[in-house]
């Protein structure tokens, strides 16, 4: 999985190994990355750490061959959950930031599902969920370039739903709401206020995250395809 070196990855990664799961930990620090292995392994997971710098189709490309090794030849789950959040009047974002954004938050998981996702359906099984975000649905100033990048992971969640899913590959999302990781500890008190408008009231922690994502990974959800689950304390319905 990506991103899986911190907050709501390093959750997800945990809680995967602790339900069986070989995981993949795929990240661009190697220290963070050896730490989150190291803690999966001191309880008995199986874990292995892959350095992704995750810029374009190349770095996308090479994750999904390295992957599908360490795998055994197969990759059976993918959870795309690497991603950037800068938040800013939009006039002020540069055409550097707006790459950014675009080339890790949409290009890197539409090239890996590209890369692993036929193999999956060549087998007959295979699970992706994709990490997306609450303001992808509603309009928030400042945050039209993060937001916008999430909205067109919803679409192609469904999309490949529509493409996969007959062939045995389930594709969902999740859509967190403000949560507590080593990511958005920099937005001190707004994380709170932001949590505040939602009926939970609250942040979330990075692990009840991780258990929306590990359920659509999972069997239990063997008859859900195409969702986008908001696990964002409400805020989305009210």
């Amino acid at each position: 999985m990506t991103g899986a070196t911190s907050g709501i990855g390093a959750a997800t990664a945990t809680l995967l190994a602790e339900r069986g799961a070989h995981v993949l930990v795929a990240g661009r620090d190697a220290s963070r990355g050896a730490s989150v292995v190291a803690g999966i392994r001191a309880h008995g997971g199986k874990a292995d750490f892959l350095a992704a710098d995750l810029r374009d189709a190349a770095s996308a490309r090479q994750l999904a061959r390295q992957a599908t090794e360490l795998g055994g030849g197969r990759v059976d789950i993918l959870v795309n959950s690497a991603g950037i959040f800068p938040f800013g009047p939009t006039a002020q974002a540069s055409p550097e930031d707006v790459d950014a954004v675009y080339d890790l938050n949409v290009k890197v998981p539409f090239h890996l599902v590209a890369q692993l996702a036929p193999a999956m359906a060549e087998r007959g099984r295979g699970t992706i969920v994709n990490v997306s975000t609450m303001v992808a649905e509603y309009g928030v100033a400042g945050m039209a370039l993060y937001g916008s990048s999430k909205a067109a992971v919803n679409l192609l969640t469904k999309a490949w739903a529509a493409e996969f899913g007959p062939h045995g590959v389930r594709v969902n999302a999740v859509e967190p709401g403000p949560t507590r990781t080593e990511g958005t500890a920099a937005m001190g008190e707004n994380l709170d206020a932001l949590a505040a408008q939602a009926p939970a009231g609250r942040p979330a922690e990075a692990r009840e995250i991780a258990e929306a994502i590990a359920y659509l990974a999972g069997d239990a959800a063997s008859f859900v395809q195409g969702a986008v689950l908001p696990v964002d304390g409400g805020r989305t319905a009210v």
